[in-house]
């Protein structure tokens, strides 16, 4: 088995994704014993070729006879007995089976066109000419083979006993100091760790309740160096526990690997920080691993490692997803690429996908592809394809969209490609290619093994999770500018903890941009639930999910929590487990916990009940673990009602449920960005933007946010902006901007220089990063005096002075961007060539700039002309918002402004840009969709019925009508459709788009 991964991993390397390269050289460079090689006869083997390969395979090389019913068959048959017997060698029957029933011929064919690229017209030679590849019964094969051919089958059969189960999995060891063992090592840094953690409590220490507990025993703990801490009893004794289930399963390893790469990065200045079932381990808090202390949440170990699982825990680490790579080439240079490379994520076909491939392989021009594959949006199932064909001008009683459907059909499910995992890294003690084949990837310097995650648990191999979180380098970008401009050091350790003016702000549901609360769904969510500490957040992450709303933990949980219905629990044990979240069961720990409490599970079956849950859909198997479930409880004197509510209650978390471990970790970095964002809106927008892409937010909205916010925002200008967009002194602040600039301690500073931002280079829509680094450069060493002098000192083509101009990037040195695109072509006026402009280079053509002359009411004012330009070269605009302009248009329809005073079940018609849509799982084919005028943004929820009925105005529409009744409960305000009207045409060519979310 080794050595079979070995030389699949070097044939797999030595060619590009996909491919292989192997020589025969490569049998002799290395011992085949134990290997069995099957020779197949087709080519003409050189007598050289065939002593070699005896001499790799002694007693285990066979010739090949595949009997496929073909006109060739007697010949081939003929010449493979005829190798056979001139080298010695038996012969065995082979099948080639390329499939597992005959009828799914026309589906390998489609296969094999998808894969060569061709139609299936076009294939000739390479399809199958019939569907004898296809499992045989043994009867229908009988009278092709001479019997001895079938016995030899057996004989190889016998040889091949390998079992996976034989493989061992080492970790790696480099990370344990001379004169240390594995054990001692970690439970040195973890003392060392646990001290540090209490004697110089972090931000994550001061939002979880400070230095102490009150009234809890706490006991002083020793670190190696000498210091000491005061630690609660009960964290000591958990930290004893878990090393004690480490050292029995011999894990320790693995949490030094982690510790390792995660004092890398921050050796590096990368922010990260663990989270998942890894936030329930004390020893994770004190290796630096994850931010949640153990002794203030109830934290539940078996979710992260049980005996009865036996399987290796699952530790995942965000990092700031620009530099995750850093980490990455860290652990190829640390343990080398021939013992770590990435898992494998297998991308399977959906409707879409699987319809434009079928559809090109039968023989539809791509055009047609593409209109198929369109009639799919991101939610639906095949099903829903035929009744939409008329649609987009297909037959669906054409023969060639029939078939199409229902190979489509089919094919669904079936694995596309193989592609990396987000982030999970393999590492092993030796050869890694000895444990599993490794490829290159498609990005260079990265090489993935050909097993996902599942394969992985299963063999037990060492997974870290190296994930990628755009938060984490928005927010250290932010920081970055921020100390820049006040010339600090300021540190996300420094930030002020539960700082009631910043939950002021969540309540309202001001929190565009934010972590996590950004939604649709946690925006309204939000003044329901009025967050006033940290635990408030941790529950309002959680309580947004699938799995609560499923279970119907929601609107119970909210009317306990505004007073509006009693608090209750069946039994002290109970009560134990939901007293935190008021009866309520909204945690996926909560959930695991009730069971241990009221049905006599043991924590490592409460987990595998967890897991079983999780994929009850796919492999069913509950029966057994609900009648103990129901049994036990009934002997602990539940009544059956509430032990069948909590049954289906674990229904809905074994799949969706949120860990409460894993909603701290991300609440931590919900107030942190809400910190940033209330205190210092100008850098936290900064940030965003320099952090793109990344969110539900596109930087139009941010930018709009952030000058709602009494943010100033400067256009990008050469001779001033940086790649990057940077803070400047703003001369004057309007009046609308009253936050006032606040220091790391929380104290005001008066004095302090007010911020503006400045928009970087990088929203120049085709300006090459090299291109922008350069006009940074030659401006450094002096200013620029015209067009000319920049073009001079910087080199840049034409193409990224096309796009400076475009985006009235020349402002200060040409005036009107117009101009300043004939100066950038070296024109000396626009009017000398007007005439001429038919004969510009293609590309060129300065007719191009202007507007659709059908959208005149937009584009017949100047600001109108500029403000589709802006859009199309930045994707924001710094003047008026294109509604006010077409607000004459739009007369009898309310602003967002104007709908905010309207009471609750007003009628009202509006119109509005869409910038988002989500179809979530849980909303019964509900969609909600976010419009933006120039007052605001307005929510409408678009029930199913209308969904179906105006499916094209509600996806194709960019300026969208609807007609509704206004919904308020509180702030919260929707707007229920009745009606969808698609006013696109009165945009013109201005250029807006949407991001659509499940």
């Amino acid at each position: 088995y080794a050595r079979l991964c070995a030389l699949i991993t070097q044939a797999r390397r030595r060619a590009i994704k996909g491919g292989y390269c192997l020589q025969l050289a490569d049998l002799a460079a290395q011992p085949m014993t134990d290997c069995l090689a099957l020779l197949l006869p087709q080519a003409a083997w050189p007598e050289a070729a065939l002593g070699m390969l005896k001499g790799c395979f002694p007693a285990a090389l066979w010739i090949a006879v595949e009997q496929l019913k073909g006109a060739d068959d007697a010949r081939a048959f003929a010449q493979a007995m005829a190798l056979a017997a001139a080298n010695g060698l038996p012969a065995v029957a082979t099948g080639h089976v390329l499939m597992h029933e005959k009828r799914r011929k026309p589906l390998q064919d489609v296969l094999t066109a998808i894969r060569l690229r061709k139609p299936l017209a076009e294939l000739g030679l390479d399809a199958q000419p019939n569907a004898e590849q296809a499992m045989r019964p043994i009867n229908a094969i009988a009278d092709l083979y001479p019997p001895e051919l079938m016995a030899e089958t057996l004989v190889i059969a016998d040889r091949c006993r390998f079992s996976l189960d034989e493989l061992r999995y080492e970790y790696p060891q480099e990370i344990v100091p001379p004169g240390e063992t594995p054990a001692s090592h970690l439970r040195r840094l973890t003392f060392d760790g646990l001290v540090a953690r209490y004697a110089r409590p972090s931000i994550s220490a001061r939002m979880q309740g400070g230095k102490k507990l009150e009234g809890v025993a706490h006991t002083a703990v020793v670190a190696s160096d000498g210091s000491t801490a005061q630690v609660p009893v009960n964290v000591v004794a958990l930290i004893e526990r878990e090393l004690r289930l480490i050292r029995d399963l011999a894990y320790e390893p693995f949490f030094l690997t982690v510790h390792d790469i995660v004092g890398f990065a921050r050796g590096q200045g990368i922010l990260c920080q663990g989270r998942g079932s890894a936030a329930n381990s004390a020893v994770c808090y004190c290796l630096g691993i994850t931010e949640i202390d153990p002794g203030r949440i109830q934290v539940l170990f078996e979710r992260f490692i049980s005996k009865e699982r036996n399987e290796p825990p699952d530790i995942d680490v965000d990092f700031e997803h620009e530099r995750r790579e850093e980490v990455i080439q860290y652990l190829y240079r640390k343990y080398g690429r021939e013992r770590t490379a990435l898992a494998a994520s297998l991308t399977t076909y959906r409707p879409r996908s699987a319809l434009k491939d079928v559809g090109k392989a039968l023989g539809l021009s791509i055009e047609q592809a593409e209109q198929l594959a369109k009639t799919v949006q991101w939610w639906d199932d095949i099903s829903s394809v035929e009744a939409r064909l008329a649609e987009v001008g297909l037959d669906p009683q054409s023969p060639a969209i029939r078939q199409t459907l229902q190979l489509t059909r089919e094919l669904i499910g079936f694995p596309r490609h193989l592609s990396q995992h987000v982030g999970g890294f393999v590492i092993a003690a030796g050869p890694l290619s000895e444990l599993v084949p490794i490829e290159n990837a498609a990005m260079p310097e990265r090489t993935v093994i050909q097993w996902d995650k599942d394969d992985l648990d299963t063999l037990g191999l060492l997974k870290v999770d190296v994930l990628a979180l755009g938060m984490l380098t928005a927010i250290r970008r932010t920081l970055d500018v921020l100390n820049v401009f006040h010339q600090s050091d300021m540190r996300v350790e420094d930030i002020p903890a539960e700082d009631p003016v910043v939950y002021d702000m969540v309540c309202k549901a001001d929190t565009v941009g934010v972590f996590q609360i950004e939604s649709r769904a946690q925006m309204s969510m939000l003044p329901r639930l009025l967050p006033r500490c940290f635990y408030d957040l941790v529950i309002e992450v959680a309580i947004v999910r699938p799995g609560p709303i499923q279970g119907g933990m929601v609107h119970p949980y909210l009317r306990r929590r505004q007073g509006l219905e009693p608090v209750s629990y069946p039994s002290e044990a109970v009560r134990g487990v939901l007293e935190r979240t008021l009866g309520v069961s909204i945690f996926q720990e909560q959930a695991m916990q009730l069971v241990v409490a009221a049905a006599n599970f043991t924590p490592g079956e409460s987990d595998q009940l967890r897991r079983a849950m999780a994929a009850w859909k796919r492999k069913g198997g509950l029966a057994p673990f609900r009648d103990k479930m129901l049994a036990g409880m009934a002997q602990n004197g539940y009544t059956p009602e509430f032990a069948e509510s909590l049954y289906k209650q674990i229904q809905g978390f074994g799949e969706y449920g949120f860990p409460e471990s894993h909603a701290a970790s991300f609440a931590l970095l919900v107030y942190v960005s809400c910190w940033l964002k209330h205190h210092h809106p100008a850098a936290f927008a900064c940030g965003l933007i320099n952090s793109q892409p990344m969110g539900f937010y596109a930087p139009s909205q941010l930018v709009q946010d952030a000058q709602r916010h009494g943010v100033i925002v400067r256009p990008v200008d050469v001779t001033a902006s940086d790649w990057d967009c940077t803070l400047e002194v703003a001369e004057a602040m309007p009046a609308a901007m009253t936050n006032a600039v606040t220091s790391a301690e929380g104290n005001v500073e008066g004095n302090a220089p007010r911020p503006a931002l400045r928009l970087g280079l990088r929203l120049v829509d085709g300006l090459a990063r090299e291109a922008g680094l350069a006009i940074v450069a030659a401006r450094a060493h002096a200013p620029f005096h015209d067009i000319a002098d920049m073009k001079q000192r910087t080199g840049l083509a034409r193409r990224d002075m096309d796009a400076l101009a475009r985006a009235d990037a020349f402002l200060t040195l040409a005036g009107h961007r117009r101009e300043a695109y004939w100066q950038a072509l070296g024109l000396e006026t626009a009017l000398a060539l007007e005439g001429t402009v038919e004969g510009t280079e293609e590309g060129h053509n300065p007719q191009t700039l202007r507007p659709d002359s059908r959208a005149a009411d937009l584009v017949a004012a100047a600001e109108g002309y500029e403000i589709v330009m802006d859009y199309a070269a930045t994707g924001l605009t710094l003047r008026r918002h294109p509604l006010a302009l077409l607000r004459p248009r739009l007369a009898k329809h309310f602003t967002a402004e104007r709908i905010g005073q309207l009471p609750d079940r007003s009628w009202v018609r509006v119109s509005g840009i869409v910038t988002c849509r989500q179809r979530p799982g849980t909303a019964k084919g509900t969609v909600f969709v976010t419009l933006e005028d120039e007052t605001g943004s307005i929510n409408v929820i678009v029930w199913r019925d209308l969904v179906e009925a105006q499916r094209r105005e509600l996806l194709s529409a960019r300026l969208l009508g609807v007609y509704g009744q206004l919904q308020r409960q509180g702030i919260v305000l929707n707007l229920v459709a009745r009606r969808l009207f698609d006013h696109t045409a009165l945009l013109g060519r201005l250029g807006t788009t949407a991001r659509n979310f499940h």
